[in-house]
């Protein structure tokens, strides 16, 4: 399934549903889109919990406990914003195997003074998603030890450069060396058929499955996109996901399985309580509604795997560090970014010892008002854990209004042959 290829954008009604299904939490969100103004604007939310077996390290392990809390979550999001029916959607993918990575090929053209035409720019795109398929088909035999069918979900064109000088669309341009990068997003065929099935039990409309680091790295947007750098991480209940944006270019994502579920089981097991009632204390702990000896003792507990999860981010952005300095600016996002040993562990300075960075990290919270277009009207998007719903809502907006640029417009037709 391509990029949002399955209906014309001008055929379509306004109104959609952007779907995060977490490892805690189902988020919906029911958001119109006002052409005029080039905006949308969230007029229902809901929530619901998962229970603890819906999912395993972001994937889906019981499809059928995740259509019933996917179901509670749309059903009081239409409540709030009186909607009686909304079919279109869009739903975010996660999870350790869902891999974002970007290639770049180099192309000697036989003749440097004629133009670059459309047969010519599409078969350059051409080859670098021939040679992208294979690099991640490669890595994930490496990871699991067998060969997984994959298939591409998500695409954008990261840069492009003739002769060495960056150009925005090479079409028209004359030059020898052609260089372009390509943003890839691939999941594995069981991942995917499982959010497929979750859409047709929920008789919506599936417009895209996206992968859910994409979503919140393309949902900042700033004056001059060309200079904007940073790293993104969005901590949810299973998995913690990065994506890392130079230059305004994605130039990859990575995913490791330990997110805020990690700390609930450490408290279950340190207090023999169950699940429910530790995650209840963790939330208690985060925001500071606790006895200050409690604090203490859940802070000592919780270094250890603290600094488990900073090796994480530290093995996973040291692939990053090959090419170039490491963006200076990190955004905490996703309901697992309210711990404070998370926020502290990142500040401490000893884990960006070990990567290249220019300067020392600046870690701040990526906050509902930083997502570029997106207007909640309900008041009820307010923390950093809902980031990624949101970040679903602003994708299919650039989609509607058709301001995706014309090479990713011709990136993302190709993805079906591709298939």
């Amino acid at each position: 399934m391509g990029f949002f290829s399955r209906i014309p954008w001008k055929h379509r009604d306004e109104l959609f549903l952007a779907l995060d299904i977490g490892t805690e939490v189902v988020k919906a969100l029911v958001f119109r889109i006002d052409r005029e103004n080039r905006r949308g604007t969230v007029i229902g939310v809901g929530r619901a919990r998962q229970k603890v077996g819906n999912m395993q390290s972001g994937a889906v392990s019981d499809i059928r406990g995740v259509i019933g809390s996917a179901r509670e979550a749309i059903d009081a999001a239409k409540a709030q914003s009186g909607i009686k029916s909304v079919e279109k959607s869009i739903i975010g993918i996660a999870g350790e195997l869902v891999k974002g990575t970007t290639t770049t090929v180099h192309y000697e053209r036989i003749n440097s003074e004629i133009k670059i035409g459309m047969p010519e720019l599409k078969m350059i795109i051409s080859k670098v998603q021939e040679k992208a398929l294979e690099r991640i088909k490669k890595q994930l035999a490496w990871e699991t030890g067998q060969e997984i069918e994959i298939k591409l979900i998500n695409a954008a064109i990261v840069d492009v450069r003739i002769d060495g000088y960056r150009v925005l669309n090479p079409l028209n341009f004359q030059g020898r060396e052609v260089s372009m990068s390509v943003f890839n997003a691939y999941a594995p065929l069981t991942h995917l058929g499982a959010i497929e099935t979750i859409s047709d039990e929920l008789d919506l409309d599936l417009l895209s499955i996206v992968a859910e680091p994409y979503a919140v790295a393309r949902s900042v947007e700033v004056e001059d996109m060309l200079d904007f750098s940073a790293i993104f991480i969005d901590i949810g209940g299973g998995t913690t996901d990065i994506a890392v944006v130079r230059n305004g270019g994605l130039e990859g994502t990575k995913m490791f399985a330990l997110g805020g579920r990690a700390f609930t089981k450490r408290l279950a097991q340190e207090y023999q309580i169950k699940f429910e009632a530790a995650e209840q204390m963790k939330i208690s702990y985060s925001i500071g509604q606790m006895k200050p000896d409690d604090i203490q003792r859940i802070s000592t507990l919780f270094a250890d795997d603290c600094r488990v999860w900073l090796a994480g981010v530290e093995l996973s952005l040291i692939e990053f560090a090959e090419t170039d300095f490491m963006p200076s600016k990190i955004f905490l996002c996703g309901g697992g970014s309210g711990l404070p040993g998370i926020k502290q562990a990142l500040s401490s300075g000893d884990w960006s010892k070990n990567l290249p960075f220019s300067k020392p990290p600046q870690i701040s919270f990526l906050q509902p008002h930083d997502i570029a277009r997106i207007v909640d009207e309900t008041g009820e998007l307010n923390n950093p854990q809902d980031i990624t719903p949101m970040g679903l809502a602003h994708l299919a907006l650039l989609n509607a209004l058709d301001e995706e640029p014309i090479l990713t417009g011709i990136l993302q037709r190709s993805m079906e042959s591709i298939e």
